[in-house]
């Protein structure tokens, strides 16, 4: 992976992982990702925010293992490059979009603890074979039904 097209992002999941099983036998998931940035405005000695909105795909077992763990509202961090994707509408307009292929996918244990498991590795996760287990059986405040809270200021 060349370090010219490396992105990390930290933030909160907008939408419960969709996975899908490909015709291929190949598993997707996608999710969303809002990565928030505050400061405080010196003029008005408010605080400012900006909200960066994300779309991730994640591959195989990396998918399994996301939308078996990960729900709306918790915090994680997500490595991988960005990739853009191109197609036509029903009306023939072309569309394209950039999102983020995650290579790494994880909690951010910046305000929350995690448990994680190990999945058993079958021998060939791209046909579907073998269900894990989850990565992670609780992540925080998320895991009981809360969400994620900002750091206070």
């Amino acid at each position: 992976m060349g370090q010219d097209n490396f992105i990390t992002v930290v933030g909160n999941l907008t939408r419960d992982p969709e996975q899908k099983t490909l015709g291929s036998g190949a598993t997707l998931a996608t999710f969303g990702v809002a990565v928030n940035r505050r400061w405080l405005n010196r003029s008005t000695n408010e605080w400012d925010e900006q909200v960066s909105f994300f779309d991730v795909t994640c591959w195989n077992e990396l998918a399994e293992n996301v939308a078996t763990s990960l729900t709306r509202g918790m915090r994680v961090v997500v490595s991988g490059r960005l990739e853009q994707r191109s197609w036509e509408t029903e009306n023939g307009e072309k569309r394209s979009k950039v999102e983020i292929r995650a290579d790494e996918v994880g909690p951010s244990l910046r305000w929350a603890r995690a448990e994680v498991s190990r999945t058993e590795r079958s021998g060939n996760f791209a046909q579907g074979s073998g269900a894990p287990e989850p990565a992670m059986a609780g992540v925080g405040a998320a895991a009981s039904g809360g969400g994620f809270e900002e750091e206070p200021f």
